[in-house]
């Protein structure tokens, strides 16, 4: 096991203190790495959306359906403006323009849109 090889520890307690980390919640989940250039989205943009509605049920439509859109790899609610930052991975700048033009500035909530581009991920 790799991870008690570089605590110092023999597998068998390294496996229990991780279950220990686990069971209290401090471990909370594991995750794959998935590599979008693999799956033909290697353009990374973060949209800053900003919302011109107050009413409880058009937020709740807004976040659902963003929420549902495959492009869409990480998505918040944020306490200021704007109000939300949506993180998605599309294969190109048209395939961009088509998911912005065609899923994100139709919805009714929607008043601004501001897209960043990823030039390079230092950290993820």
């Amino acid at each position: 096991m790799e991870l008690a090889r570089r605590v110092g520890l023999t597998p068998p307690p390294c496996l229990r203190r991780v279950k220990r980390l686990e069971d209290a919640g401090v471990i909370a989940g594991y995750r794959a790495q998935i590599s979008p250039a693999a799956l033909g989205r290697s353009l990374e943009v973060v949209l800053s959306v900003e919302i011109a509605v107050n009413d409880l049920q058009t937020v709740e439509d807004f976040e659902s359906r963003v929420a549902a859109l495959e492009e869409v790899v990480e998505f918040r609610r944020m306490f200021s403006r704007p109000d939300y930052y949506i993180r998605v991975a599309v294969a190109d700048p048209i395939a961009y323009e088509n998911f912005l033009s065609r899923q994100i500035l139709p919805l009714p909530a929607v008043s601004r849109v501001d897209s960043h581009l990823t030039m390079k991920r230092i950290k993820d």
